[in-house]
Parts: C-alpha cells; sequence; structure tokens
C-alpha cells in the first residue's frame, strides 16, 4: 500500500528564479502520485510470517513422544 503524504511536489521548490505554471504544477503532482501510487516495491510482502513448511516437517517428528 503507498503512502501519500501532504508535501510540496514541486520540484522547484528550492529556486523560485521563474514562475511555475499550474499545467507544470499539477502535471508534477500526477507524475509524483502515479510514481508512488504504482510502485511495484511491497515491503507487507517480504515480512516474515512465522515458521514454514520446511521448519514444521523438521519439527513435528522431534515434538511426537516415542511411545515403545
Amino acid at each position: 500500500m503507498a503512502t501519500i503524504t501532504s508535501e510540496s511536489f514541486s520540484s522547484q521548490a528550492g529556486s523560485r528564479h521563474r514562475r511555475s505554471t499550474p499545467f507544470a504544477e499539477i502535471r508534477a503532482f500526477w507524475r509524483q502520485f502515479f510514481a508512488r501510487a504504482f510502485d511495484p516495491y511491497r515491503p507487507e510482502l517480504h515480512y516474515m510470517r512465522g515458521p514454514g513448511p520446511a521448519w514444521r516437517a523438521k519439527h513435528v517428528m522431534s515434538s511426537h513422544p516415542h511411545s515403545t
């Protein structure tokens, strides 16, 4: 899920030597919006959610008591 913040998206925020047009500001906003909204990096898909099937297969055998 992408997070959109309320920071300025203007590429010329530091230098105001020329006046930006409203069209350029809108275009810069949408360019930044799409870059953040459709970023392929999804960190929540890479978080570990616990032991996997290999760990369970290995430890199930050791958790059963041996009945002899």
